[in-house]
């Protein structure tokens, strides 16, 4: 459950505080989306988003905007499958971070990472910081409606429902239809459902670049 004056021994000493979180590491399409969030004032029934449903999340989200300073950094598939997802994670963050445009402290949801800016990372802050439960409510939301926008060019995979996560569905259209260059391709079901003559293809046309092939994925198809 949120506590709602945790954040305060941080304002207290630094003045201001923005929380940061993340959502879609453990999707298998789609982008890593941070947000960073100063919030201007308490809102009334801010927690980790999820365990709020869709509805209130997105009245939650409406809220936000009126009330606090946003910001979003995202990664692409393409750098999660060249840097891993956490290092993704770390772009998106860091994106988010400058793109907020504020030298306020920094509470960040997870484990330390290394981030370039003043912060302080707490396991499991989404459900301990307003701030930090704040902004997966806006990386969450920003999140769907990205997946629910890309559904519409990839009609077979149900992104509108299942927001890239493996479900059973899912994982059913990966290994009849294959996979899109919207997904993550050095994930496992999606690399056990790529074929040599849809990767080849995709290299020849440049839709992908080799870079973003790792070792261990490009040697079974080109050894």
């Amino acid at each position: 459950m949120i506590e709602k004056d945790f954040d305060y021994p941080y304002i207290s000493k630094y003045g201001t505080v923005v929380g940061i979180d993340e959502v879609g590491r453990g999707a298998l399409a789609g982008p890593v989306v941070a947000a960073a969030v100063l919030l201007k004032k308490p809102i009334e029934g801010v927690d980790d988003s999820k365990k709020i449903n869709r509805e209130k999340r997105e009245l939650l989200f409406k809220k936000l905007i009126l009330s606090a300073q946003i910001a979003f950094g995202i990664a692409t598939p393409t750098e999660v499958d060249i840097y891993n997802v956490i290092g993704a994670t770390k772009l998106a963050m860091e994106r988010a971070y400058r793109t907020l445009g504020t030298e306020s402290f920094v509470l960040v949801d997870g484990l330390e990472m290394g981030l370039s800016f003043f912060h302080k990372c707490i396991v499991k802050g989404d459900g301990k910081s307003p701030s930090i439960a704040a902004a997966s409510i806006a990386a969450k939301v920003f999140r769907d409606d990205i997946m629910k926008k890309v559904s519409n060019y990839f009609a077979d995979y149900g992104f509108e429902h299942n927001m890239g996560y493996g479900t059973p569905q899912h994982i059913r259209a990966l290994k009849e239809n294959g996979p899109t260059v919207f997904h993550r391709l050095t994930y496992a079901p999606v690399r056990n459902a790529l074929n040599e003559r849809t990767l080849k293809d995709w290299i020849a046309s440049k839709k992908i670049s080799l870079k973003r092939i790792k070792a261990e994925t490009f040697h079974l198809f080109f050894n």
